[in-house]
């Protein structure tokens, strides 16, 4: 792993971004992204379930603009948060998080702007729903703009602010068969906020999609979601959206390996004609004998929202007879929702389709997970 290569987190290696290919369809409401990653002569190593970490850097737009509303040339000196001395537009750029204020940050803005007492108030551990609708949306430059007479140090100001930390993405490619390279797919963040007229992008992902000469990675080994060490076993994957992206390292794998046991997908997003991810990869794969099923849940592309969880159950004797051959069960994605609700539909259908009590079917689910068939990769 990275170890062995003398790249790591604290050493990430300057990789080379080869490809940047959108992959959702004009007409639709993402912009999801395919990305290709050279990491020739770099040593690392990766396998199916891993991430990568990819170190940003904030947009250069919005360090200037933060440097001219508090007067700085960007050439003073700064210390980092690990001490080390840089200029402050190269600290704004690659070592502090500037899209999200820091409490930290409103803290010293009400102390040198008295028209920004308040912000003292929403600190307070019971305000935490008014500071969380403050925040919302909200950049640091926008906090520096409503209050004006806040005016800091240039030390002042880096030491409110928090470390950026470098961002993990499920690998979407199977080394065995791409070589020195990493894949990954990324949705795009980009939306607008009332208070400005500035839009608002994902640091990470504008960065790959826009700005990414220069790549800093790392692997980040994940050895919990590993496929089944015997190639016969059985693997069911549910992967709504960006979700899918380690089920596609993942089928790439069993072609290169010659896996021969079934395996079904469950890929679910808003429209079959401009949000299918990978579709024709998908069919390549059936073809080939390295996906057995493909089961899709468009949700925007009926009256009634369809997502996968539905379609679980929709199958749910044929899922459940695929658990009793000892199939592994992966989830992978949105944790808030999609994760608990695959999750509320494995019992439902165990209940139903194993003639079991709701106590027997988490019995069972709780079964799956003691002997690691049940994986999750979710976030």
């Amino acid at each position: 792993m990275s170890s062995e290569s003398g790249f790591s987190r604290k050493k990430p290696f300057p990789a080379t971004l080869t490809a940047n290919r959108l992959l959702t369809a004009e007409g639709s409401g993402k912009e999801t992204r395919h990305f290709e990653i050279s990491i020739a002569g770099s040593g690392l190593t990766y396998e199916v379930g891993d991430s990568l970490g990819v170190v940003p850097s904030n947009p250069p737009e919005l360090v200037e603009l933060i440097l001219g509303e508090q007067g700085f040339s960007g050439t003073e000196e700064v210390a980092t948060a690990d001490g080390h001395p840089v200029s402050l537009r190269d600290a704004l750029l690659k070592h502090f998080v500037i899209t999200e204020p820091s409490k930290q940050l409103l803290h010293a803005v009400s102390e040198k702007d008295s028209s920004g007492k308040f912000l003292a108030a929403l600190l307070d551990p019971a305000a935490g729903a008014d500071l969380s609708s403050y925040l919302w949306g909200r950049d640091i430059l926008d906090v520096l703009q409503e209050f004006p007479a806040a005016k800091l140090t240039p030390e002042e100001f880096v030491k409110t602010l928090r470390k950026l930390q470098p961002r993990l993405y499920s690998i979407a490619s199977s080394q065995q068969a791409v070589g020195e390279s990493v894949h990954l797919t990324v949705a795009v963040v980009r939306y607008g906020v009332k208070h400005s007229l500035r839009g608002r992008n994902g640091v990470c992902s504008t960065f790959l999609a826009e700005r990414a000469d220069g790549l800093p990675v790392f692997v980040h080994s994940a050895k919990y979601f590993r496929l089944p060490e015997d190639p016969q076993v059985p693997v069911i994957m549910v992967g709504p959206g960006t979700g899918v992206a380690p089920f596609r390292a993942f089928v790439q794998d069993r072609q290169a390996t010659g896996a021969g046991g079934p395996a079904w997908l469950f890929f679910g997003e808003q429209h079959a004609k401009t949000d299918f991810l990978y579709d024709w990869e998908w069919n390549a794969a059936i073809q080939a004998g390295s996906l057995t099923r493909l089961t899709t849940a468009f949700s925007r592309d009926q009256a009634e929202k369809i997502y996968v969880q539905h379609r679980m159950l929709e199958h749910g004797a044929e899922l459940f007879d695929w658990l009793q051959r000892g199939a592994y069960f992966y989830v992978c994605g949105d944790a808030a929702r999609m994760a608990k609700d695959v999750d509320a539909a494995l019992h439902r259908l165990v209940e139903q389709h194993g003639g079991m009590s709701a106590e027997q079917a988490k019995e069972y689910v709780d079964s799956m997970k003691n002997v690691k068939r049940y994986r999750k990769d979710v976030y």
